[in-house]
């Protein structure tokens, strides 16, 4: 979290020499234009139409230069063209642009919306008056974006006079992370920022933001603020908070979770509301905690040729519940083998959220070539990183020799000789002084 601001200055000068490339305008931003069909009735689904649209993206409004100087492709209804001017650039940034020959593209929607007041009470402030300004009386259009590689995620609402080709941005919101994997108990950063149209007459009546959570069908709302009054909604998530004077001076909407627990992985939903209006993105975020690895026991005793051991490795509070236990031995001589998954047993659920799961190894001896021992070793594959935990075997009275053991006993023996003749030889000896003596007595 201390480097984010680094990262916002990289992020902004390599973004500001990308618009001098190109000058004033974008590349063509390919987008499905998607909209109701009409004449639907009888309470059926609405039908949808998508057609293939070009979005031609300025950013100093000079839209008559460009268009002049810009050739849209021939498999598009020139109907669905649209020159948008979006002075804050960010439908300009690098990952919505595919290098030529890409087989990736980005996703890109646009749809036609119609502005209404908010209905949430931390909202609702914001359109105190029941009647719509004339500037609503317009041609509005959401675009929705995600980068590629996932490096973006835009949302982006447009205003255009009626039956005119050229919206302008009013409200954008925007996040670089839209997949956050974090550790377990750690600070965590959602990001999440917005940039409003100051020509519009929208961006000074104040703005909303809420954060909601979602997580297989169920959804809460996490945080939520009224930043005309200054207020922020009670009762809700108490580990989460926001950066408030960001919020105010630089459209920093990003949620900090104090501490990341496996209960808060999911999908989140950053919605920044402006009078009669919104835009939204969704970051998701999983919680990734390797296991941490316990043997039992923990030193094995002395093992003999034909003995059966038992080992029983233990993960534990690891997430999300994806493991792979498996078992290895590296010999003396430096050389592994593969022992198998052992006994698997099933994976159980702690209060935090973290789970756990062992592994029982029977180790035959008889069946098993091990030596004179070495290291039996559990192994643990996850997301989060391989893990591993060792325990010495020593096996005495085996029956293959090292050559080591071989050379040591061809000495013991060239030893064991010397000395038996050395022996020998001094004993005949003096066996043969004692006959000259006692032949010279009887003369």
């Amino acid at each position: 979290m201390a480097d984010a601001p680094l990262v916002c200055t990289l992020s902004l000068l390599a973004f500001s020499c990308f618009l001098q490339a190109y000058g004033g305008s974008c590349p063509v931003l390919e987008c499905w234009f998607v909209q109701e069909k009409m004449g639907r009735g009888g309470g059926f689904p609405a039908a949808m139409t998508q057609v293939k649209s070009l979005l031609h993206i300025m950013t100093d409004g000079q839209s008559q230069r460009t268009k002049s100087q810009q050739q849209d492709s021939s498999d598009v209804d020139s109907e669905i063209v649209y020159y948008i001017n979006d002075p804050a650039g960010m439908l300009c940034h690098p990952s919505l642009y595919p290098h030529r020959g890409s087989v990736q593209k980005p996703q890109c929607e646009m749809n036609p919306i119609q502005p209404h007041p908010a209905t949430i009470q931390w909202a609702a402030a914001l359109t105190d008056s029941a009647l719509s300004p004339i500037y609503l009386q317009a041609d509005w259009f959401s675009v929705a974006l995600q980068g590629l590689n996932r490096q973006l995620v835009l949302s982006s609402v447009m205003r255009a006079p009626t039956a005119d080709k050229e919206p302008i941005v009013v409200l954008s919101v925007f996040s670089k992370t839209v997949l956050v994997e974090a550790r377990h108990r750690e600070p965590t950063l959602l990001d999440c920022g917005f940039w409003t149209n100051p020509s519009s007459p929208l961006s000074g009546s104040g703005f909303a933001v809420e954060w909601r959570f979602q997580f297989r069908g169920e959804g809460r709302t996490i945080v939520a603020y009224d930043g005309k009054n200054d207020r922020l909604a009670k009762g809700l998530e108490e580990e989460a908070t926001l950066d408030f004077e960001g919020l105010h001076k630089k459209g920093n909407a990003s949620l900090i979770l104090q501490e990341a627990k496996v209960h808060h992985s999911g999908t989140y939903i950053c919605t920044v509301y402006l009078p009669y209006l919104l835009a939204q993105v969704s970051i998701n975020l999983e919680i990734v905690e390797p296991p941490s690895l316990s043997l039992h026991p923990s030193a094995l005793p002395l093992t003999v040729p034909g003995q059966v051991v038992n080992i029983q490795c233990e993960a534990s509070g690891f997430a999300p519940h994806s493991l792979e236990m498996s078992w290895e031995f590296r010999g003396a001589d430096g050389k592994s083998m593969s022992l198998g998954s052992g006994s698997v047993t099933g994976q159980r659920q702690g209060w935090d959220g973290t789970y756990s799961q062992s592994s029982r190894l029977v180790l035959d001896t008889t069946k098993v070539d091990l030596g004179r021992g070495g290291e039996v070793i559990c192994v643990a594959a996850h997301r989060g990183g391989m893990r591993q935990a060792s325990v010495t075997l020593n096996v005495i009275g085996f029956s293959s020799p090292s050559i080591e053991d071989s050379m040591g006993m061809v000495g013991v023996a060239l030893v064991l000789y010397g000395l038996i003749k050395f022996l020998s030889w001094t004993f005949t000896s003096s066996g043969s002084d004692e006959a000259d003596s006692k032949e010279k007595k009887e003369k």
